[in-house]
């Protein structure tokens, strides 16, 4: 019984509203929303748009966006109940601790950085993609050696070496935005108003001047047969590529790591969470529409396949090219920027309940972040970023998102079980029902991503329950009953 140990909700309660728990709360309703803008609003429309829609799904990606969209509705309500409850920064791993105990909680803590950790690497590759290709069109060309990953994965050969040394861009955006996110949270959330801001004016442009150029021919057939091979086009395309776009979707998770800092978070926090949601569900459906609009989606796996729809128009559409970069870039940085936020404040939650070392738990003097995981999560993040390729970063962070929003689904269930009468700024409609279908669409779209996929979920998982079994368990802060160690 010690493995399913509950943290009692008053001891979290109490700790949410803490004043001296030591991170700063500066952060309002309209920076909660543009945290979760800046960090859905990126790879999944400006990089993974152009591989799915050319590998899975074709111009049926729009039914991939919305598929992904209507499980993180329902996991994003479940979500907007915990954080208003909860206001803490440990996100599903704090929800799952007060519901379904301490080992399941430190496999959700474990989860959750995996999804982060390579969630901010996975952006940095494909902001590294983007900056080159804007360098290049100024003359300015950095060698192919020093902005690709050094190792790839091909089907049936396996880990084998490109010939390059490392991709320098995605460690550089990686280690600056690490060095804002030491300096001040409000700093940073000011930073990320600025670049949302100039990527979704971007996206209109793309939008409203792609209308014209959509030939409607790119759209026949809407959902191409299937080749032979499960999640290659036809329905099973569709499934499978709703898998791998779920990545796009993760920052109303992100907004959940940053309760602590809200200034009202049982108000702010529901409002940022499925504000930024909705948003970006009606701008992904529309970009994906107006994409495979412009262009055959045979055409479109490139890493920067709006700027390529945008050549293909001709001189009539020119200008819009640079803007179209400088948006990318704009929106992928916001997207690393939220990523290497959400992370440390992960590590920063499990340290203080004793499941890592206390170090973790550190908050600078001066500025007020828990600079010490946001140091270590940028160096882990870097490394990541410059060795590895797009394509396996993001499978992983697919995986591990939607495993969390599984787990979270299942605990308003089982919180409105065992504690019916806690008072709740936030609730969940039509319980069981949403919850259930939040569960079962998570999870439908895990079995729609590759079992090469599971296996490093599975390895990755395996390394975690030695760490809590040799570390976490004897450190824990909680006693056998579940009650607070002094």
């Amino acid at each position: 019984m010690q493995l399913f140990r509950v943290k009692p909700i008053n001891q979290l309660l109490s700790e949410a509203f803490d004043k001296d728990h030591g991170l700063r709360k500066s952060l309002g309703r309209g920076s909660l929303i543009t945290l979760g803008i800046g960090a859905i609003i990126g790879t999944g429309i400006f990089v993974l748009t152009g591989t799915v829609a050319a590998n899975n799904a074709g111009p049926a990606l729009v039914l991939s966006f919305l598929l992904s969209a209507v499980g993180c509705v329902f996991a994003g309500l479940c979500y907007a109940e915990f954080a208003s409850l909860i206001p803490i920064s440990g996100s599903a791993y704090t929800y799952a601790y007060a519901t379904l105990g301490e080992f399941i909680a430190w496999i959700i803590g474990w989860d959750l950085i995996l999804e982060y950790l390579f969630a901010s690497s996975t952006v940095a590759v494909g902001w590294s993609g983007y900056i080159v290709s804007f360098l290049h069109d100024y003359n300015i060309n950095i060698p192919p050696e020093l902005c690709n990953a050094p190792l790839d994965y091909i089907k049936g050969q396996g880990w084998v070496l490109t010939g390059s040394i490392l991709n320098f861009p995605a460690i550089f955006i990686i280690a600056f935005l690490s060095t804002l996110l030491v300096i001040g949270i409000r700093e940073s959330a000011g930073f990320n108003n600025i670049i949302v801001a100039i990527k979704i004016i971007v996206i209109l442009l793309f939008i409203g001047f792609g209308l014209s150029f959509i030939d409607t021919a790119n759209w026949k057939p809407f959902i191409p047969p299937n080749t032979g091979e499960f999640g290659h086009f036809g329905l099973s395309g569709i499934l499978r590529g709703a898998g791998v776009i779920f990545f796009a979707y993760i920052g109303f998770d992100a907004v959940s790591t940053a309760a602590q800092e809200a200034r009202n978070p049982q108000r702010d926090m529901p409002i940022g969470i499925l504000g930024s949601l909705l948003i970006c569900t009606l701008l992904y459906v529309l970009v994906a529409g107006v994409l495979t609009g412009i262009m055959p989606y045979e055409k479109l796996n490139v890493s920067a396949p709006l700027a390529l729809a945008i050549d293909s128009t001709g001189s009539a559409l020119y200008w819009l090219r640079p803007l179209i970069k400088i948006g990318a870039i704009a929106g992928l940085s916001s997207v690393i920027l939220v990523m290497l936020l959400g992370q440390p404040r992960i590590f920063f939650t499990m340290a203080n309940d004793g499941l890592l070392p206390a170090k973790f738990s550190k908050v600078h003097p001066r500025f007020r972040t828990p600079y010490v995981t946001t140091i270590l999560t940028g160096i882990i993040s870097c490394t990541i970023a410059g060795l590895l390729p797009i394509n396996i970063l993001s499978e992983l962070v697919s995986i591990g998102t939607l495993f969390a929003f599984v787990i979270v689904c299942i605990s308003v269930l089982i919180l409105r079980k065992k504690r019916p009468d806690i008072k709740r700024p936030f609730r969940t409609p039509w319980v069981p029902l949403v919850p259930i279908l939040g569960a079962g669409i998570c999870f439908a779209q895990m079995l729609g991503l590759p079992w090469e996929t599971w296996e490093r979920l599975f390895i990755w998982m395996a390394i975690g329950l030695i760490i809590y079994f040799v570390y976490s368990r004897r450190h824990s802060k909680l006693s056998d009953n579940g009650t607070p160690v002094k």
